[in-house]
């Protein structure tokens, strides 16, 4: 038998435990890869120690296609748990393969009293 995919229908998918996708791991590699960071390809050529799964090759295919992808979104395109994408773009950040960017801090952030100086000020032009 194949160690490819065993399916149970269409719908059903693989059948393959998420703590299996994530090799028995629980925990990211970086603390950096919270729900809100957004994670980019870096266009490196994947190293020859790298040992990805095909789980890592599709999310580099996905973050490889734009500007930033926030960790949320890409697990949720690959119908995976969060805490699996987290483990799993820990291990392409050590590869250098991903570059993660934090949001802005609520200190970067207008403040809802120069927002309201700005309509205003529209307003009364």
């Amino acid at each position: 038998m194949s160690r490819e995919h065993e399916w149970v229908d269409e719908e059903a998918g693989p059948v393959v435990r998420p703590y299996a996708v994530a090799r028995g791991r629980t925990r990211s590699s970086s603390a950096a890869l919270d729900l809100l960071a957004t994670v980019a390809g870096t266009g490196l050529p994947v190293p020859a120690q790298a040992e990805l799964s095909a789980q890592h090759r599709r999310i580099l295919g996905q973050v490889a296609r734009g500007r930033g992808t926030p960790v949320a979104e890409v697990a949720s395109d690959l119908n995976l748990p969060v805490g699996v994408i987290r483990v799993l773009l820990g291990d392409l950040l050590d590869y250098g393969l991903i570059q993660v960017r934090q949001p802005p801090s609520r200190a970067d952030t207008p403040t809802e009293n120069l927002l309201r100086e700005v309509i205003n000020g529209l307003r009364a032009l």
